[in-house]
């Protein structure tokens, strides 16, 4: 139960993180345009490969580290201490090297990247991941729900038009700052004073680079397609796949939210050297993210070339078509989530994850070379799904001695099958009817309702585990 309560913590933020760009992303669409939404995309994707390298893998690694030392306050603190004292030290060091860089080579938009400097500066004092550690969701979705909204109403009442995107810059990076600034308090009852002599932070360096490897060439390939759209079309069209990338990974961010919750959960069960109980926590959270992203997928490619231009405004028309190509990833993402994230990392088979998306960022590199000069923005779109499916496929052979792949794929065509009937459906409304907010939610619950229906008939097995959940709650009531 205490994963599912982390799971509904998880999820409940990224829900609110879907609800909240309802409301800001055809605001800024609009008020900005899609020619400074691409330089926003631009600088903040540059600023992201430093704060990414003063990170360098602690978000992951600490979180690990607290989970192995859970029962244990005094090495859970020493841990604490360490890990963090380490990620200050890099990320001062990583910041330098970023202004450096900004005063040496950047002469255009200059002001903006340094405006896009707080995300480092916020990165430094970010402890969420001791509190994932401690499977302690409720801090920092809480402190996450507060950071959005507030950003939220900064964003209405300074950001007013064509001339505001520094302020939009530094609301974003601000809000993020004191939002990890707010976490430091809750510090007292869960850590105690470790003497400094005893921290060793450099002790923790290999082991977090090693982590930093994967999560680094991670993100490599998810920025370097607008770093190379940037640089080999125009800012408008950067922008145009930039807010069609941010619909997708609004929609990936639900099932996503599993990863989170279940990688200190795994470690700490692995830890306990329970390796049956980590293979069954592997096929549940397979089965699960499957039910939920195959009809989110379906639901998105079925709404979104008559959602693109009335949500985000005529000038984001294009943004349609890349949504339809990107949204596969959907799918692909929360299954190598779960052999990744879920798996690999907390058992301690790094370089297996490592290799995975190593592979993902050459290829992404390779295709988009050849199809962002063919196809623009559908081709950097085309791009993330070709490398996305190769990290996936990778994942699956490397898991293959240890998990059964028949098993995790026993239940995927009812999923498949019922999705696919509720894409039909759901596209042919869209095109039939005008987009308004009532025909929006009309054909939600039409696609979710048909998708249950489909599941009902095909008997899978996600409907009995959910039947048996609701009958535990209102037993326990």
């Amino acid at each position: 139960m205490k994963v599912i309560k982390n799971y509904l913590y998880n999820a409940s933020y990224q829900i609110l993180n879907m609800l909240i760009p309802l409301i800001t992303v055809p605001y800024i669409s609009r008020v900005l345009g899609a020619h400074d939404v691409g330089i926003n995309e631009y600088t903040n994707s540059w600023v992201t490969f430093f704060y990414l390298m003063g990170q360098m893998g602690v978000t992951l690694y600490g979180n690990r580290e607290v989970a192995y030392h859970r029962e244990d306050i005094y090495e859970r603190s020493r841990t604490f201490w360490g890990v963090e004292a380490l990620q200050v030290f890099t990320v001062s060091a990583s910041l330098i090297a970023y202004l450096f860089a900004v005063f040496a080579f950047s002469t255009t938009f200059k002001y903006y990247f340094l405006m896009q400097g707080l995300w480092i500066i916020a990165t430094g004092l970010d402890i969420s991941w001791y509190f994932m550690g401690l499977e302690n969701f409720r801090v920092t979705v809480i402190r996450n729900s507060v950071v959005r909204l507030v950003s939220v109403f900064l964003i209405f009442t300074f950001v007013k038009n064509v001339n505001d995107l520094g302020k939009y810059i530094i609301i974003l990076g601000g809000t993020q700052l004191v939002g990890n600034l707010t976490l430091w308090p809750y510090l007292r009852g869960n850590v105690i004073w470790v003497s400094i002599r005893k921290w060793h932070p450099f002790k923790h360096f290999y082991p977090a680079l090693l982590l930093f490897i994967p999560t680094i060439t991670t993100q490599v390939y998810l920025v370097l397609n607008r770093l190379m759209l940037g640089r080999m079309s125009t800012q408008t069209a950067l922008g145009n796949f930039g807010q069609s990338d941010k619909i997708v990974k609004f929609v990936l961010a639900v099932v996503t939210a599993t990863g989170t919750v279940m990688l200190p959960h795994v470690a700490n069960k692995f830890a306990k050297g329970d390796i049956k109980g980590v293979r069954a926590s592997l096929y549940s959270s397979f089965n699960f993210v499957s039910a939920i992203s195959i009809p989110m997928m379906f639901g998105l490619m079925a709404i979104s070339q008559v959602f693109a231009p009335w949500f985000l405004g005529q000038q984001f028309l294009p943004s349609g078509k890349i949504m339809f190509i990107e949204a596969p990833i959907i799918v692909l993402i929360a299954w190598s989530n779960v052999t990744g994230t879920q798996y690999l990392m907390p058992v301690n088979r790094v370089k297996e994850f490592t290799t995975s998306v190593t592979i993902g960022a050459v290829s992404n590199v390779i295709f988009n070379l050849f199809l962002i000069e063919a196809w623009g923005a559908n081709g950097a779109a085309l791009a993330t799904v070709g490398s996305e499916l190769l990290v996936t496929a990778s994942q699956l052979v490397m898991i293959r001695k240890t998990i059964s792949r028949r098993r995790l794929f026993h239940e995927q065509w009812k999923y498949i099958c019922s999705g696919l009937v509720m894409f039909i459906v759901v596209n042919r409304i869209s095109i039939t009817i005008n987009m308004t907010i009532a025909n929006l939610a009309l054909e939600v619950l039409v696609g979710a309702l048909i998708y249950t229906l489909g599941l009902v008939l095909t008997r899978a097995s996600i409907i009995e585990e959910a039947q048996k959940l609701i009958g535990q709650r209102f037993s326990k009531k």
